[in-house]
């Protein structure tokens, strides 16, 4: 068993992201979890994501406000304890369109030859 502090998350900055701070919970190092990793995002008030895509799939949960997810056009809002899976080559876009922090947590496989 890995335990890891939350108060020992280490940031980490994400592509085509802006209004974010992202902490890796776990993932990327040794003991840890072998297929996939999980972030803790805080975004700001009009912060977000994309439009982008990629090749593995993502999962998305809200744990407190909510997240505006918009793919072929058609928005959906999230909200505390809702969660949605972004397949692989989904284009989507993210925004936290209220006046409030978005807590969500990001689980998200390695990247080919980036596991641990």
């Amino acid at each position: 068993m890995l335990v890891k502090r939350f108060a020992d998350a280490q940031p980490y900055d994400a592509p085509n992201h802006w209004g974010v701070t992202g902490l890796r919970l776990q993932g990327f190092e040794d003991g840890g979890p072998e297929n996939q990793w999980v972030g803790y995002s805080q975004f700001l008030p009009g912060g977000g994501a994309g439009p982008d895509a990629t090749p593995f799939e993502k999962i998305y949960v809200v744990l407190d406000g909510e997240m505006t997810v918009t793919v072929d056009g058609a928005d959906t809002v999230l909200g505390p304890m809702d969660s949605c899976t972004i397949p692989p080559g989904e284009v989507r876009k993210i925004e936290n369109r209220s006046n409030h922090v978005c807590k969500m947590l990001v689980v998200i496989p390695y990247p080919t030859g980036e596991q641990p």
